[in-house]
């Protein structure tokens, strides 16, 4: 999917919102476990449910690896789902990727050929050789870890490089990379405050945020800072949607906490 696509969709569906498909065993309804895939089972219903409501799906490989090969042939099958019969939603392999050239282009053939995603989160640590070979891909985005909504992203990422701070830094320096117009980069929305210098250094570029919802980050705040001429932003929301139930009810609970953020946003669209 194209980044004009992405727009199209955001205006046509008055959303920006991305759901997040971090499915813990442990956490779904218990009808479910009688499922030949539980997992596959509770992310086809999540997506039936709330489809209409977003524009964006990611699901965290960890929740999938975390099963072996039974995790990724739900992973694998909630893509295809996904590809073959809403093409139009973009889709999000959050798997934190990053490493020397010849394994990264492993890493993004992988999610990108095999699995067929639309982008997929790397860490930039390792710097431009380890993030160039996912931009090689055409019309496939890369989404760099910037700013993230954890209490340790000031472990490092807002140390003073160069005079300003680190995360600053990955981002002046990314814009140079080979294809660069293929980020996007992941900023949290905990970090609210933060985006208004951000959007400085990159004013064009797609922001993923997370940390809306069970992680206490605000809309309206990340609206105010991030938001752009193309919108600009995803806004994820995992767990305050998906486990808004684990009843037998828990699609359309998740349904009606997905519409209550999507109204939210076509309000803001709409000023």
């Amino acid at each position: 999917m194209t980044t004009k696509q992405l727009i199209d969709q955001i205006r046509k569906k008055q959303s920006f919102l991305c759901i997040g498909l971090d499915v813990d065993i442990n956490k779904i309804p218990k009808h479910l476990l009688e499922e030949d895939d539980p997992i596959f089972a509770f992310n086809k219903a999540i997506i039936d449910a709330t489809h209409h409501l977003c524009v964006a799906y990611k699901p965290n490989t960890a929740f999938y690896e975390a099963y072996g090969i039974k995790g990724w042939q739900a992973l694998e099958k909630t893509i295809n789902y996904l590809n073959e019969n809403h093409p139009e939603i973009y889709t999000i392999a959050d798997a934190k990727r990053g490493d020397i050239g010849n394994t990264s282009s492993m890493y993004a053939k992988a999610f990108f050929e095999d699995l067929g995603f639309d982008s997929v989160t790397v860490a930039p640590y390792m710097g431009k050789d380890s993030v160039e070979p996912f931009l090689a891909f055409q019309d496939k985005h890369t989404i760099l870890l910037a700013l993230t909504s954890n209490q340790g992203a000031f472990d490092f990422q807002t140390l003073s490089v160069n005079g300003q701070e680190l995360y600053k830094e990955v981002l002046s320096i990314s814009k140079s990379w080979k294809n660069s117009e293929n980020l996007m980069y992941v900023v949290g929305a905990t970090k609210a405050e933060f985006l208004a210098d951000i959007r400085k250094i990159i004013p064009n570029s797609f922001l993923l945020v997370p940390g809306v919802g069970a992680q206490g980050g605000n809309l309206q705040d990340v609206c105010k800072y991030g938001m752009n001429d193309s919108v600009g932003l995803l806004i994820n929301s995992s767990r305050g949607i998906i486990y808004a139930s684990q009843n037998l009810d828990f699609a359309e609970a998740a349904a009606k906490k997905a519409e209550d953020l999507q109204s939210q946003m076509a309000v803001i669209l709409s000023q």
